[in-house]
């Protein structure tokens, strides 16, 4: 399944994409969120479409989408998990995965506007394969993690690079901005996703390709790191956890590094888990 949800910035309904186009789920209960991943959600909604799939209305191409999910209690990422893009930003390949977080605050709309902090001079883009988690996980062996994954998800992880690595502390301070994480357009769980280890990975700034990778490339794969995650936290279910970013970030451009400015055009993808836009806006602008 494809789960998306739509409508009104902070007042989105649950929907579906099925063969390509976009429907409301009418008298379905609950909302895409820790009760619905953790509980018997998916199963609902399944047997849901089964005996209502040919009444559901359509939702049109004009309606906004929001992020395919509300409320998860943790954005967790993992850093410098490509090796280039580890050599790009000047730092050593990891031993073990680098774990920080991202405020749920900075969640956004997959094609909403984005936001350049007050007084940045460095916001830069990563396009991440993210996962859903799908059952608590604490303490998960690794051949058992992928039974802790509801689905797949685009993600794209604004960085303020200034604030993340000029400012001291962590680098939560430069990933956590208002807006700083579109996520979307849907979520597909895992039967959708032949083989999430190939999949293509690319964005664009104004129509330049930046970024053109593959997961393959994933020095730490997704069961590997959902199982080394949950020996430091709880995983809950509806938790995002975002897998890193191949080479091409404006911080590796050479000779001189590239910075989005505002009225920059962001457009992202993963092979099967579909594409996102985002227009950068000047802090104070109206959205």
């Amino acid at each position: 399944m494809k789960l998306i949800r739509y409508g009104e910035a902070g007042k989105e309904k649950p929907g579906v994409i099925i063969n390509e186009k976009r429907y409301s789920l009418p008298d379905f209960e609950g909302d895409y969120d820790e009760a619905f991943f953790g509980g018997d959600g998916l199963q609902r909604l399944s047997d849901y479409i089964a005996a209502n799939g040919s009444q559901l209305p359509e939702i049109g191409d004009d309606v906004r989408l929001g992020a395919p999910l509300t409320r998860p209690s943790k954005i967790v990422c993992i850093g410098l998990n490509f090796a280039d893009h580890a050599k790009e930003s000047g730092a050593p390949i990891p031993k073990e995965p680098i774990i920080f977080f991202k405020a749920t605050s900075s969640i956004n709309g997959p094609n909403d506007n984005v936001t350049i902090p007050r007084d940045s001079v460095k916001t830069d883009w990563e396009v991440e394969l993210a996962f859903v988690v799908g059952k608590k996980a604490s303490y998960v062996k690794e051949e058992d993690a992928l039974d802790h994954i509801a689905g797949y998800v685009l993600h794209n992880d604004y960085s303020e690079r200034e604030y993340q690595l000029e400012r001291g502390g962590q680098w939560v301070k430069g990933k956590s901005c208002d807006t700083f994480a579109p996520i979307g357009p849907f979520i597909a769980t895992q039967d959708e996703i032949a083989d999430v280890n190939n999949l293509k990975m690319w964005l664009t700034v104004n129509g330049k390709t930046y970024q053109d990778g593959t997961s393959a490339t994933l020095i730490f794969k997704i069961p590997f790191l959902l199982s080394y995650i949950s020996q430091f936290m709880t995983l809950l279910p509806g938790d995002v956890v975002s897998t890193g970013t191949p080479p091409g970030v404006g911080l590796g451009v050479k000779p001189e590094p590239v910075y989005l400015k505002a009225g920059d055009v962001v457009e992202l993808g993963i092979e099967g888990l579909g594409s996102s836009k985002q227009t950068l806006v000047a802090w104070g602008e109206k959205q």
